[in-house]
């Protein structure tokens, strides 16, 4: 990797693959001690009954499942044409709807145990994968210009439509 982060088209955003790593660990020991071991933040678990939280957490994982997974083979299903902009399939829908299936996830483990702490800390991941995705949607329009600013104009970020 490029220790001085010069910005050339094709990388990543700088520790990328660190933070993709250590994001969902530190989310994962905090919202297991608060949702199970010590409960500082679980308060709203009383007001809304398991059964609805264990549909909402089946339901959002789901949801993620399919982002990802219609991202993946969109994005992979022709390596050979990696010059190309594709904007269609569920590129056509949201622009970085990997990401966005990862968030679901953290969504659907906040729905499963309501922690106030796993909310506030969702809420710094979503700030750091907006970092993310912005630095990679410079790359992209680098590379491909003036019609990556027309998808732009088009397509969500975050939110599908």
């Amino acid at each position: 990797m490029d220790h001085n982060h010069e910005h050339r088209l094709g990388i990543e955003a700088p520790h990328s693959h660190l933070i993709q790593a250590l994001s969902p660990a530190i989310f994962t020991i905090i919202w297991i001690l608060d949702s199970l071991v010590f409960s500082f933040s679980t308060v709203l678990n009383s007001f809304v009954p398991w059964i609805v939280r264990l549909i909402l957490f089946i339901i959002f994982i789901a949801v993620a499942l399919a982002f990802i997974r219609a991202s993946h083979n969109i994005l992979f299903r022709h390596p050979e044409n990696k010059s190309d902009l594709i904007t269609d399939g569920i590129l056509g829908h949201v622009r970085n709807p990997m990401y966005f299936g990862v968030l679901l996830i953290y969504l659907a483990f906040i729905f499963l145990s309501i922690s106030l702490i796993s909310i506030s800390i969702w809420v710094v991941i979503i700030v750091i994968y907006d970092k993310l995705a912005t630095f990679e949607e410079k790359q992209l329009e680098e590379l491909f210009g003036q019609k990556y600013l027309d998808y732009k104009e088009k397509v969500p970020k975050w939110i599908p439509r």
